[in-house]
């Protein structure tokens, strides 16, 4: 099998940020044709979150592989047609805009889904279509503080934002997922569908775990750093070479491999303030300097070998340019390289692997790139969708 999932699939989006180019960029991966709507006058502003990829933003390069750019003022007189025209080959339209913005522009849900039955609309938007936020502003940490993530990560004395945008990534994953199942439903039914995703919903979804501990707890998770706020020991612990080890202790069992195979501590395992994980949390502080005290002995190397010995759970604590060279990665293949307007990319290879199938991985455009080209592919050469007129 040669082909990918999504071959022949159309997905006109009017994107910018994060979220939905996420969304969509796992499409083109698995084959399908995006045409990135852009406006003219700076596009998708991702485009200018800074310059670190050799003039090039670092989340535009991370987004719009394999998409086509389509320079287009929306409010221009030439619009309503391109528009119409892309759409009625289109199977999937995705849009980000502000609350309200689609419609004005023609483009809302009910409205597409009327004239195109067969289009799988998508919308995606920070708090949702209803309710007292709908027109708040809704950038990525602001989301974070809204669904909690903000109160359970860092430490105990002070909050954390997450080092990636988790709010944006969450939603751009259900829209995919979403679309991918409208997809799967409409060669059944031969009909489309809409599909709504909020940011807020997203992350709060992804916040059940502490939702639920606080309801039927009483109290929130606590801000425990790197440390798990449930389960102990479950953290970063350091050798007596400086090397940080992540070490995860999922029950008594291992609790007592733990003791004996890598602190060779066997009475710890006995303990009655560490002998079950309630009581482990209880005393996390006399717990860990009981583990710091050997680990000082140990190289980094001889705790490793010990934690495997003691079949225990563990990672290296890695600075991303070491993930950049991490061994697993290099022994698959997982970088690879795309072309760019500043030449070719160092670039990860999609998450979803097919044996027998290479992941489309196509060049990132440059703002407008292909618009003389679908101009012409949709009869509409003539046709002049770069600016609207003075108003």
């Amino acid at each position: 099998m040669s082909g990918l999932p999504l071959d022949g699939v159309t997905v006109v989006s009017c994107e910018q940020a994060v979220a939905a180019p996420f969304a969509t960029r796992h499409l083109a991966d698995l084959g399908a044709r995006v045409i990135k709507v852009e406006r003219p006058d700076g596009g998708d502003f991702a485009r200018r979150y800074d310059e670190t990829v050799r003039g090039l933003s670092s989340h535009f390069v991370w987004l719009n592989r394999s998409k086509e750019s389509l320079a287009l003022d929306l409010k221009s007189p030439a619009a309503p047609e391109v528009m119409a025209r892309l759409l009625e080959r289109a199977d999937v339209f995705v849009q980000n805009f502000a609350p309200g913005a689609a419609e004005r522009l023609g483009l809302g849900a009910a409205r597409l889904r009327a004239r195109y039955p067969r289009l799988i609309t998508c919308s995606i938007s920070g708090y949702g279509s209803a309710g007292p936020y709908r027109d708040a502003k809704a950038y990525d940490l602001l989301i974070q503080a809204e669904a909690g993530l903000l109160s359970v990560t860092g430490t105990e004395d002070a909050p954390a934002k997450s080092g990636i945008p988790a709010a944006d990534i969450g939603a751009g994953t259900y829209a995919f997922s979403g679309i991918l199942a409208a997809l799967y439903e409409r060669e059944r039914t031969g009909v489309g569908t809409d599909i709504e995703v909020s940011l807020f919903d997203s992350l709060v979804e992804w916040m059940g775990y502490p939702l639920a501990y606080t309801r039927y707890g009483g109290t929130a998770p606590a801000r425990s750093g790197a440390d798990h706020a449930a389960i102990a020991p479950y953290g970063v612990f350091t050798a007596g070479d400086g090397t940080e080890v992540v070490l995860a202790v999922q029950n008594d069992r291992e609790w007592a491999s733990f003791c004996t195979k890598v602190l060779h501590r066997p009475d710890l395992a006995d303990d009655e303030r560490f002998r079950d994980n309630t009581r482990r949390i209880a005393h996390r502080a006399l717990l860990e300097s009981e583990i710091a005290a050997v680990l000082d002995g140990l190289t980094g190397a001889e705790l490793e070998q010990r934690l495997d010995d003691g079949r225990i759970a563990h990672a290296r604590r890695r600075e991303l340019s070491e993930v950049l060279d991490h061994p697993q990665l290099a022994a698959r293949g997982r970088f690879t390289t795309v072309a760019s307007p500043a030449g070719p990319l160092s670039a990860t290879l999609p998450a979803i692997t097919m044996p027998g199938r290479a992941p489309r991985m196509d060049p990132i455009p440059s703002l407008g790139e292909h618009t003389e080209a679908i101009l012409r592919e949709l009869d509409l050469d003539g046709a002049d969708p770069r600016s609207a007129p003075a108003r």
